[in-house]
């Protein structure tokens, strides 16, 4: 058969089925991972392996611009923002990647991952062929280029695809549009980027397939159970129509989706339910069947976003969200696995198991009579591939929300003939909310299935041996056919057999618990077990010489893999002569059992040999089997984490005292500005933050003016976004401050329009007075309904006395802006304007020994609004061989206090424990020293003339004994240089 391709190679080719990578038909089967979002490259390789041991071949990834391009002509691909190191991991792991550079991602990040410096200084609209936008993205669109063209798989990298390289999620109307998508496409084009180009339709919109801007291959993106987590027992059904839409849009084209659901984000707000609940709306049961029902719209490339969310650190996160990104996904955001990992690794090991499904037929549906099922609640689809004829039933529930059990036969047609399937048992059962992939003429090795109603976790060949390996749930009966071979010399009990023209039919009885041999020969293995235990098994491949282009790619460089249950995580496996060496993690003790070629005689864990159950072993199999006991070491149950105390506290509001000086700061003196949406009332003068260069976090404004007896209040309009918050005083007597708002995505307010009365005594009469503003920024909107979204004008959109005018207004955001900002390191997004930022209180080494002794749950000096740093140190002494998930965790009440948490330099949270929900953070090894000291610091702002009692503990997830080994910090300490200039008092 002929394939397409975009002229520009041959390694990535395709056809109306799936990929194929040189020479190799492939299913694509990915989740998406934002490195930016976990700032330590030494951790990127345990996510990879994590993906990789669940089946996965690929990852979808985001580059964020605004990280990596922070100011004009500047272009940093260093520390958490390189791309070399993921694309060196990817190598290492034997995954695939696709590229998302943008420029616009959205993401739930701010403004879309739109640089900032963009916002204010192009005038002309974003995302369309405006010269100046077009200007503006061509150095960042050129350094990622730079950076991938040698890891393209032509050159032997992971690189096969640049989805959304022409922008996430855009329409093609109007012409601006498009026109933009071609521009982008052009430099791609006229670059050293041979891979295909792709885009992401947000909905059935038909978008970029033809026309200007059209792209290699098109994209729909789905998120059928949406963005609200509240309830999540309440399921929307599944979409109906994906393979009647691809058959009108692309037909000639794989069936691709860059983005199915893996979770859901979560907003702010007293009501919001918490990623346990997104976890579970999106959990194991709609993995189960929205997946299953993706594959049968004949999709074979596929995209779950997320797999692993990580944390929106800093200034990343747009206002719809708080600083935690685990978006309820599979891998959660202390990198532990959660309970929707075993369902994907069930899923992935049968994908990686059936090259027969990578080029499937979709021949029809018990809709519309092609199928034919005994119970009409019940819906299959069926997919053939045309060339071995092998088919795969996919049934779910005709209302896919259902909790009924329903039971069924199905008519299938076989190489054997047409019959009914179960033919001994009394039927297939669907436990509610599930699906099940009925497979007909299916290949393990060189063996065949002539049918199976249980479900393939694995199918191959070991050592020389045909091996399969079925799973089904121990409340209801399944049946396979199998064609054996040889003489068995085990076969497990909980079953029965019948054998007719050389094939025997096996019905697995109800309640099987754990694995059980179905059949044990020389030439064949086949075993079974329940769905639990299933989800307990790994099968690492074991990779090629290293001289072997592609040595740890599935199809690529090997196809050898071996069975092996029991550890918490396998991360990978290797065979050399007769001693087969695995690396994994442990927290408990468990039953190791493998089943690897009969001349592996040693086995290791973790470079330690272990000790044979051959008993144990002879039980399962004959030849090729191993068992023994896997222990953790004591330590994984004797580590605690140290107590957060000798708090030292210093005030860092002095912008409110009497002889404090802006003379410093930037004068806030712009009449015009480039962002679309204007000031309300004032003088003229714009109030916005980007428009010089404080874009993120808090901004601090003062506006002087001269007062008389007739001055009374003052009227402020000021945007934070979304759940923001601004106290106001006048001189150094606080007066208010204005709340944002989000409930769960409800009564959202992103702006305020306040009157400030004046007390009396507060004002100085025909002297000058001030007004300090200090302000949340809570991120840049994304794009919307409304033109230039990104350009959100954050900031005083109104101010105006009662009587009488303003003078000078100065503005204060982090040391240096986005130009000339301090932390190359961490970055422009880590800081922001409070003075103790500006003078790197929050950083390692700052000497606070001269501080006050005080408690954080005693909160800020005699019950005042304002703000106070508090900052302490805790050592860590952790073995090298242990991955201790931890996280700072507040109390869980609403008072009206803001926190933000810094640990060793890096703002790893803010916490709005007036709106909640989120009040515990993770944060990782390499920020976290596992063997030093480390620096905790709060910037507590409390909003009211109130007494705040916030606690801080470190708590942990989890102990692990295994990881990926050594992890380096990259902390930088504080310096003297750049923060004297701050010094305003």
């Amino acid at each position: 058969m002929d394939f397409n391709g975009n002229g520009l190679t041959t390694d990535v080719l395709w056809d109306k089925y799936s990929l194929v990578i040189k020479g190799q038909r492939l299913f694509i089967h990915s989740g998406e991972f934002h490195t930016f979002r976990l700032p330590v490259p030494g951790l990127w390789l345990d996510i990879l392996q994590k993906v990789k041991a669940a089946g996965f071949n690929a990852i979808s990834v985001y580059t964020h611009m605004a990280l990596i391009n922070p100011s004009p002509g500047v272009i940093d691909f260093n520390d958490y923002r390189a791309l070399e190191p993921l694309y060196e991991a990817a190598k290492q792991t034997g995954i695939w990647i696709v590229l998302r550079p943008g420029p616009y991602i959205n993401a739930e990040t701010t403004a879309g991952g739109i640089a900032h410096w963009i916002t204010s200084q192009v005038a002309g609209e974003l995302r369309t062929n405006a010269t100046d936008w077009q200007a503006a993205w061509q150095d960042y669109v050129k350094g990622v280029i730079a950076e991938t063209v040698p890891y393209q798989v032509t050159e032997g990298g992971p690189v096969i695809g640049n989805r959304a390289f022409q922008d996430n999620e855009y329409s093609q109307e109007p012409a601006t549009h498009a026109e933009y998508f071609a521009e982008l496409e052009t430099v791609y084009l006229n670059s050293g980027i041979v891979v295909p180009l792709t885009a992401n339709d947000p909905g059935e919109g038909q978008d970029w397939i033809n026309g200007t801007g059209a792209v290699n291959i098109y994209g729909l993106d789905s998120y059928p159970q949406r963005f609200d987590c509240s309830h999540p027992d309440v399921w929307n059904p599944v979409v109906t129509n994906y393979h009647s839409y691809h058959e009108t849009v692309n037909p000639n084209q794989p069936w691709y989706f860059p983005e199915f659901q893996g979770g859901s984000f979560d907003a702010w707000g007293p009501t919001a339910p918490g990623y346990d609940q997104c976890r579970a709306l999106t959990g194991a049961s709609f993995e189960n069947v929205f997946n299953l029902d993706l594959w049968a719209s004949n999709a074979k490339l596929i995209n779950y976003y997320m797999l692993y969310g990580g944390t929106s650190w800093g200034a990343l996160p747009f206002p719809g969200v708080y600083t935690s990104y685990d978006y309820g996904s599979a891998i959660a955001e202390d990198r532990q696995l959660s309970v929707k990992y075993p369902e994907l690794k069930r899923q992935g090991l049968f994908l990686r198991s059936s090259p027969d499904f990578y080029k499937t037929d979709w021949v029809g549906s018990s809709a519309g009579g092609v199928v034919t099922v005994s119970n009409p609640a019940t819906f299959v689809t069926l997919l053939r591939n045309p060339d071995t004829l092998a088919s795969f039933y996919i049934a779910r529930q005709g209302n896919s929300t259902s909790t009924n059990t329903t039971t069924f036969t199905l008519n299938v047609t076989t190489t054997a003939g047409d019959f009914e399937v179960p033919r001994l048992a009394s039927g297939i059962t669907l436990a509610g909310r599930q699906s099940k992939i009925i497979v007909t003429d299916y290949s393990f090795g060189s063996s065949k299935v002539l049918y199976s109603t249980a479900q393939v976790l694995y199918a191959g060949q070991i050592g020389g041996r045909d091996v399969l390996f079925l799973y089904g749930d121990s409340t209801s009966e399944s049946e396979a056919a199998i064609t054996f071979t040889g003489t068995p010399r085990i076969q497990g009990t909980g079953m029965s057999a019948t054998s007719s023209n050389g094939v025997t039919t096996v019905t697995f009885l109800p309640s099987i618990q754990g694995l059980v041999t179905v059949w044990d020969s020389s030439d064949q293995l086949v075993l079974y077990s329940d769905t639990d235990t299933a989800g307990t098994f790994w099968s690492p491949e074991i990779p090629a010489d290293g001289s072997v282009e592609f040595a740890n790619y599935w199809q690529f460089g090997t196809n050898t893999s071996i069975l092996v249950g029991g550890p918490y995580l396998l991360r990978n496996a290797t065979i050399t002569g007769s001693t087969l060496a695995l690396r994994g993690d442990l927290n408990d003790s468990v039953r190791l059992i493998v089943i690897a070629p009969d001349n592996v005689e040693t086995v290791t864990w973790n470079g330690i040999p272990i000790s044979a159950d051959v008993t144990a072993a002879s039980a399962i199999t004959a030849q090729g089997g191993f068992s023994a006991q896997l222990q953790p070491s004591s330590i994984v149950t004797s580590f605690s984490p140290p107590a957060l105390t000798n708090w030292r506290y210093a005030d860092s509001l002095p912008e409110i005292q009497p002889g404090f000086s802006d003379a410093g700061w930037t004068l806030a003196d712009h009449t015009t500005t480039n962002i679309p949406f204007k000031p309300y009332y004032g003088d003229g003068r714009v109030l916005y933050g980007c428009d010089y260069e404080y874009c993120e976090n808090i901004v601090l404004w003062r506006g002087h003016f001269n007062a008389t007896e007739s001055t009374q209040s003052v009227n402020l309009s000021i945007n934070g976004g979304e759940a923001f918050a601004a106290s106001v005083w006048v001189n150094d007597m606080f007066l208010n401050t204005s709340y944002g708002n989000s409930t769960n995505n409800q009564n959202s307010v992103e702006e305020t329009d306040n009157k400030f009365y004046f007390p009396a005594g507060s004002l100085l009469y025909e002297q000058d007075n001030v007004i300090t503003i200090l302000q949340d920024n809570m991120g840049l909107n994304e794009s919307g309904a409304v033109v230039d979204e990104e350009k959100s004008p954050r900031g005083v959109r109104g101010f105006m006395l009662n009587t009488g005018d303003f003078g000078q207004w100065t503005v204060q955001g982090k040391v240096g802006g986005y130009t000339n900002y301090l932390d190359k390191v961490r970055g422009v997004l880590n800081e922001g304007g409070l003075y103790g930022e500006r003078m790197g209180w929050h950083l390692p080494g700052f000497d606070t020994s001269s501080w006050v002794l005080r408690d954080l749950p005693e909160g800020l000096p005699n019950a005042t609004a304002g703000v106070g740093f508090f900052v302490t140190t805790f050592n860590l002494s952790i073995s090298e061989g242990l991955d201790v998930p931890m996280a700072f965790t507040f109390d869980d009440t609403s008072q009206p206090y803001r926190a933000q948490l810094y640990v060793n330099g890096w703002m790893m949270g803010k916490r709005v424990s007036n709106l909640g929900p989120q009040y515990q953070f993770p944060v990782h090894q390499g920020i976290l020293d596992y063997n030093g000291v480390n620096t905790v610091a709060v910037a507590l702002w409390a909003m009211e003339p109130t007494a705040v009692t916030p606690t801080l503990r470190l708590t942990v997830g989890g102990t692990y004994e295994g990881g990926v080994g050594s992890i380096e910090t990259n902390n930088p300490p504080w310096s003297p240089e750049g923060r004297q200039l701050v010094q305003e008092c």
